[in-house]
């Protein structure tokens, strides 16, 4: 018989802890930058305890749900830890989406509160609006006397794995669902990600990454849990990201692929042939698409030390981390960018992350046989909100399909091959979309790439690539189907290429959908 716990033995667990803490054990030390606005710990503590009492004013009660619609700020910080102190539940709006989509966002969702930032106050009032929503201006006087004056109500949380937060999934495959995190999987997820990145009370966190994307991968908590500082970059620009780093001692940032891709690409960028070499080492984590070899190397060649990650809406942000063991033999720099181009082991926190077949089945670790990702543990969803049809349409026996397609290696490092949705069937033929990418690529004058199947009446699909330039360079359709026949096999080779801009959403993450209905 398990003995009786003594009731001194259990706390619920809740991400807003660590500010409380940091704010007594910091409390002088600098939390925030934004703009010309600076917090401390204990300043930023005081304002989010103050914050619950201003949602209670609004009528915010337990369970209750909060929109946000806002930049990369403090006021987003702030809401990310007064909504759950207040027992509410945090809904990021992406701010990217349509008028349309917000709407149904807010209806799906039943928030009745929507916070703006001056950078979103004119569509936020329309779309509240549209569902009686009322709306707080962020960046206010209103929102500013009660944040410095009101009177805390703040809320114990009863169940740990009670609803903290539901984010919507960015559409690149269709209409958002509505994923459902709990206060549990939050706390345990940004403890991973600040020890997986070491954060320490020194370190400047840069917000390139979007809040509103899985909660900022729950960097949101992971950045207060180690006392360390948050700069706010309000809208991504990546010249205005480097004035930051060069203003700041910025130690860390997160971006996709394609954001790294427009950081390098800025004037400000080191750059040692132009005689900018890096002045510090940037310890960088990325994710949401699979960096090529070829980016990860000139990201090394500008300072910026890549970590790649895994994950999804789903699993609260990177549920794998593609750790390099430093303690074996050091590989030249062009096969490190091959093994960093994996995506890694299932994080600290993480259950065992499995690769399995049609039947449920592990896959053998021989770097060859594909299956698909399959998750479960402590940092995945409670499920879709008021969706049970596509909770349940996700569950493989107890583990999570993810939709992603990949094989494990011998080091039990595992390496997504493509989306499932994403495999191309070409005369009979399956041509994974990332195997060209990462060929194209690698031609001097790309940029990014992007490549879907799209109709054809003879072969049922066509590979088609989209690529973007790098500034200033020329190559045409001829030459790049040329490049790709000299390393692809014949019916791997893009019977078509189209130049332009790729559409992405506000995480970074190229829209194949976007692309497949461009025909």
């Amino acid at each position: 018989m398990a003995p009786v716990a003594a009731p001194y033995t259990f706390d619920e667990l809740t991400p807003s802890s660590f500010l409380a803490r940091s704010g007594e054990v910091h409390g002088d030390r600098l939390a925030v930058i934004d703009g010309e606005r600076r917090f401390t710990y204990a300043e930023l503590a005081d304002r989010c305890r103050r914050l619950t009492g201003v949602l209670a004013g609004l009528g915010v009660r337990p369970g209750d749900r909060v929109a946000a619609l806002c930049s990369n700020s403090s006021v987003l910080l702030e809401l990310h830890q007064g909504v759950p102190m207040a027992g509410a539940v945090l809904v990021a709006l992406n701010v990217r989406l349509s008028k349309t989509e917000l709407v149904a966002i807010l209806e799906h969702s039943g928030a009745r509160v929507l916070v703006v930032t001056r950078e979103y106050a004119g569509v936020g009032a329309e779309v509240a609006a549209a569902v009686g929503a009322v709306v707080v201006d962020g960046d206010g006087a209103d929102y500013e006397s009660g944040v410095t004056g009101d009177q805390p109500r703040i809320r114990p949380v009863a169940d740990e794995r009670s609803l903290l937060a539901i984010n919507y999934t960015s559409g690149t495959t269709g209409s958002p669902k509505g994923v459902m995190y709990h206060h549990r999987g939050a706390y345990l997820q940004a403890l991973a990600m600040a020890l997986h990145l070491q954060l320490r009370p020194d370190s400047h966190y840069l917000w390139t990454l979007p809040m509103v994307h899985c909660t900022g991968w729950c960097f949101t908590w992971a950045v207060p849990a180690a006392g360390a500082v948050s700069v706010c970059l309000r809208t991504f620009d990546a010249d205005g990201a480097w004035r930051l780093v060069a203003d700041h001692p910025v130690t860390h940032l997160s971006a996709a692929p394609t954001v790294l891709s427009m950081l390098l690409g800025s004037e400000l960028a080191p750059d040692r042939d132009r005689g900018r070499p890096p002045t510090r080492t940037l310890q960088v984590t990325t994710g949401g698409a699979p960096p090529t070899p070829t980016l990860l190397e000139r990201c090394q060649a500008a300072g910026l030390d890549v970590t790649h990650l895994y994950g999804m809406t789903e699993t609260f942000g990177p549920i794998v981390i593609n750790q390099i063991d430093e303690l074996a033999q050091q590989p030249g720099p062009a096969e490190l960018a091959r093994s960093k181009a994996r995506q890694g082991v299932g994080n600290v926190i993480a259950s065992r992350v499995r690769v399995i077949d049609e039947a449920g089945h592990d896959v053998p670790a021989d770097a060859t046989t594909v299956g698909e990702i399959a998750v479960r543990g402590n940092d995945v969803m409670l499920g879709y909100y008021r969706d049970d049809e596509a909770t349940a349409a996700v569950d493989a026996g107890g583990w999570m399909r993810t939709g992603d397609l990949a094989v494990r290696h011998h080091d039990q490092r595992i390496e997504i091959t493509d989306r499932a949705k994403d495999i191309i069937i070409t005369g009979g033929e399956n041509v994974a979309s990332v195997e060209v990418e990462r060929v194209l690529v690698q031609h001097p004058a790309v940029d990014e790439v992007a490549v879907v199947g799209l109709p054809d009446p003879q072969w049922g699909e066509a590979v088609t690539a989209f690529v973007t330039l790098r500034k200033g360079a020329e190559v045409d359709e001829a030459a790049l189907r040329e490049f790709a026949r000299e390393r692809l096999t014949g019916f791997k080779v893009p019977r078509a290429v189209r130049f332009g801009p790729l559409p992405k959403t506000s995480t970074g993450k190229i829209q194949k959908n976007v692309l497949r209905d461009s025909r």
